[in-house]
């Protein structure tokens, strides 16, 4: 039997035994196209063509697979290579019928840990593709691990595994399964509240929201992130489904006995709970782990809030069967088990720095690590598994009682940009990738500074559960400041709560930036705090603290609610740092709210109209934009600013306009 035929008798197989298997490809680019043309002529199916490069129908774009979430696929092709883009890989496993395969495309397995990856630079905040050879390392050791893979190389011989004997698979009939019986006789004598089902991918949380909803006495609203993803979900509802998207559902006044929301964790925290506060009852399923990158903490954060939540869980799959190889590989080559282990009584802790080579050389602590991040921040999606993995300056600090791993800490190295990219910064002429807080304080702050000193963010902070409230966190910080050799200063973003700032402020760190909108994902304001470490890190801190109490008053009264207690307005003097701020807001392009401080005491100062202006500065004004759309009332207002400043001083006025202006020039 020679190797075609060896897959085609494969496939029969496969669709008997409701499973589905991962094929990969590896050879030059000629050999692998002849092969893909002919398994999509013989396999049948739909055959959907996943590639950055045009193919024939069905073929989508890596970036556009999430318009086709919720469809199902027979057979699939993935080409990764000229990038790999792993979310969209699982995210095209998770569609695949019983029977079907996944086919990889793969540059030389044993070459292709040197190539550059296309898809990295959407991560890694390089300006430029760079190898990715702790993750490819990991691929390929998973692959060749697994007894259920195929791996069909040029010039190599096809050989087929032996695989284990498994049992004739029956396809659902449409009828509920045993776990979906019980949870929706649950449901249907709920009281008011929040229900929510949640499972890995093919386990029928779609399919039991349509069942329950057809079988509904009173009436239901559906919502989710697509409606091209709720297909399954409107066909076991029949012609009780009716959809409307979440915001336009939230901006109108329709009521209902039941709103059901699929895939729920995907949308902002803020939009969901806003929602959920509309209706007497509410389901909600979503992915416990996956490529939507939800993770278990979408029960710890979001559905934590909700004191009467009634919580139910899918293990079984309905889509194929139990032990599929494909869901089996995808999980373990992405770690998407974030299942934290029972921790033995306590021992001493132990803190360690880990870096990236660990992944080689020790990989199940930063796979640990990972699981242990990912199961405390429910945004975690497989980029953060590659980031974490091959991004350039990432630092780890593990805490360890024993064998056990009780905290993970993940910090990214920052700044360190040239004087001209930094000022180019400041004047809104530049934004590169990354340098989160860095930028930041720069963009939004009164000093390019922020983004020439060497810094270390921290990204990310998890303790288990069982060890919380101990002090672990504080000593992780201890060490990554130990640690943080030649860098001027610590900093962290957060979302901004009391509690949040209580625990940084006592690890040391100073508040320095706080915003005037709310994240969509958490629906808190985004806070911003730095730890300095020298001389220079302090004299930043002092003058964005300075800077920080001195506006706070102007961006208190742009929040919501009183977030801080901050002093009254200061004197409506000018001094040398708002000239430059307010050079830089008139003739470059800083933002409004990083320098309303300084708009108000310059309108405080002139007694010209400048209408628009002062009609802008109030906050929550809803006139301050009537006319010619936004992008032209922010050119208004840079010329009223211009127009105050030259009242004031004339000659002054010119010299820094064009030194703000040759800062796009560096």
């Amino acid at each position: 039997m020679n190797d075609r035929e060896a897959i085609f008798a494969l496939t029969v197989s496969m669709k008997e035994q409701g499973i589905r298997r991962l094929l990969v490809l590896s050879g030059e680019a000629g050999w692998a196209e002849q092969q893909v043309l002919w398994l999509r002529i013989n396999l049948g199916g739909d055959g959907l063509f996943v590639s950055p490069q045009t193919q024939p129908e069905p073929w989508c774009a890596p970036q556009a697979l999430r318009t086709l979430l919720g469809r199902e696929f027979e057979h699939a092709f993935f080409d990764a290579r000229a990038g790999f883009d792993v979310a969209a890989f699982a995210a095209l496993a998770g569609t695949l019928k019983a029977g079907s395969w996944l086919v990889l495309l793969a540059p030389d397995l044993s070459r292709w840990h040197e190539r550059v990856d296309a898809d990295s630079v959407r991560w890694s905040d390089s300006a430029e593709p760079i190898p990715t050879p702790h993750f490819i390392h990991h691929f390929c050791h998973t692959l060749q691990n697994d007894a259920e893979a195929i791996i069909w190389q040029q010039h190599q011989p096809f050989t087929q595994p032996e695989f284990t004997f498994r049992p004739s698979w029956h396809a659902a009939n449409g009828e509920p399964q045993a776990e979906q019986a019980r949870i929706l006789a649950a449901l249907a004598k709920s009281p008011p509240g929040v229900a929510v089902v949640t499972a890995e991918r093919g386990r029928g949380k779609s399919a039991l929201a349509g069942m329950h909803l057809r079988a509904l006495a009173g009436t239901a609203i559906v919502t989710a992130p697509a409606k091209a993803a709720t297909d399954v979900l409107a066909h076991f509802a029949g012609e009780r489904f009716r959809f409307m998207a979440p915001d336009a559902l939230l901006a109108s006044a329709e009521q209902a006995d039941w709103l059901i929301v699929d895939e729920a964790a995907a949308l902002p925290g803020p939009l969901l709970e806003k929602l959920v506060n509309r209706f007497p009852r509410t389901l909600l399923t979503t992915t416990v782990q996956g490529y939507e990158g939800t993770g278990r903490g979408f029960l710890l954060k979001f559905c934590a809030r909700f004191s009467q939540l009634a919580s139910y869980s899918l293990s079984q799959p309905v889509r194929w069967a139990s032990g599929c190889p494909l869901e089996n590989f995808v999980a373990r080559a992405l770690l998407f088990d974030d299942a934290l282990p029972a921790l033995s009584p306590p021992e001493p802790l132990s803190l360690k720095r880990v870096e990236q080579n660990a992944w080689q050389q020790d990989p199940d602590l930063p796979a640990s690590m990972y699981r242990l991040l990912s199961a405390a921040h429910y945004r975690t999606s497989p980029l953060d598994l590659r980031r974490m993995m091959d991004a350039p300056g990432q630092h780890f600090v593990s805490a360890q009682e024993r064998h056990d791993l009780v905290g993970a800490l993940w910090l990214v190295d920052e700044g360190g940009l040239s004087v001209g990219l930094s000022e180019a910064v400041w004047a809104g002429f530049r934004r590169p990738r990354g340098n989160l807080v860095a930028q930041s304080l720069a963009a939004h702050g009164g000093s390019p500074q922020a983004a020439m000193l060497k810094s270390r963010r921290i990204s990310r902070i998890a303790i288990h559960p069982q060890r919380q409230r101990q002090g672990i966190g504080q000593r992780m910080i201890e060490e990554a400041i130990v640690s943080a050799d030649g860098c001027d200063y610590l900093s962290v973003s957060f979302g901004f709560t009391n509690e949040l700032w209580r625990f940084w402020q006592k690890c040391g760190f100073r508040l320095v930036r706080l915003g005037t909108h709310r994240e969509a994902s958490s629906g808190c304001y985004t806070a911003m705090a730095i730890y300095p470490l020298n001389a220079a890190g302090e004299a930043l801190a002092e003058r964005e603290q300075q800077r920080f109490v001195r506006d706070g008053a102007w961006l208190a009264s742009w929040r919501d609610e009183d977030t801080l207690t901050v002093s009254p307005p200061s004197e409506a003097i000018l001094t040398e740092d708002d000239w430059q701020e307010l050079a830089g807001f008139a003739f470059a392009h800083r933002p409004l709210m990083a320098a309303v401080g300084s708009l108000n005491r310059l309108v405080a100062t002139v007694v010209i109209p400048l209408p628009a202006l002062r009609s802008a500065l109030q906050p929550h004004n809803p006139a301050a934009q009537a006319h010619g759309g936004r992008k032209a009332f922010l050119a208004r207002l840079r010329e009223e600013a211009a127009d105050a400043l030259t009242a004031l001083d004339p000659q002054r006025t010119q010299r820094l306009a064009e030194k703000v202006k040759n800062l796009q020039f560096f």
